[in-house]
């Protein structure tokens, strides 16, 4: 007779074997379900959310719209959500930008009212023909006499 070795540790410690009541016997992976990228979980989103609003809007018209307790009279097309770009105005300054450069410009030549950078600049600004510096603030949107 076959004398049987005794288990070495790693076959002690081992559960490849053992019964996994974690798993589900009965599960099956369901092959027809396809996956969503993300621009189309958002378009669906949207159109559920346009079609509830929609709804509402024919429930409060037909007057079959109900009052709950505690409604506080906002629309829920006001409130801006994570996917509307409707959002209220920012309470911070808005930022002004060089005309020359683009960055970030923290000052503002008095005499024509251009925005700039730094010194370098604005040793370029005061070098600047009047006509050139109108040129510069009308591609700003901003029309204003150049003293």
């Amino acid at each position: 007779m076959a004398q049987r070795l005794p288990k070495s540790l790693v076959e002690q410690f081992s559960y490849v074997n053992e019964y996994r009541p974690f798993k589900n016997p009965e599960y099956r992976k369901n092959h027809n379900r396809r996956a969503k990228n993300l621009k189309t979980v958002l378009t669906q989103e949207r159109e559920r959310e346009r079609a509830e609003r929609e709804k509402k809007r024919a429930e409060k018209q037909d007057g079959t719209a109900m009052d709950v307790d505690g409604d506080t009279g906002v629309e829920e097309e006001e409130i801006p959500t994570y996917s509307s770009i409707e959002a209220p105005p920012s309470l911070l300054p808005q930022k002004h930008y060089c005309d020359i450069t683009g960055l970030e410009a923290p000052y503002t030549d008095p005499a024509t009212g251009l925005r700039y950078h730094d010194k370098s600049v604005y040793e370029l600004i005061k070098g600047l023909s009047p006509s050139t510096a109108k040129d510069y603030l009308s591609a700003r949107g901003v029309n204003s006499i150049v003293k």
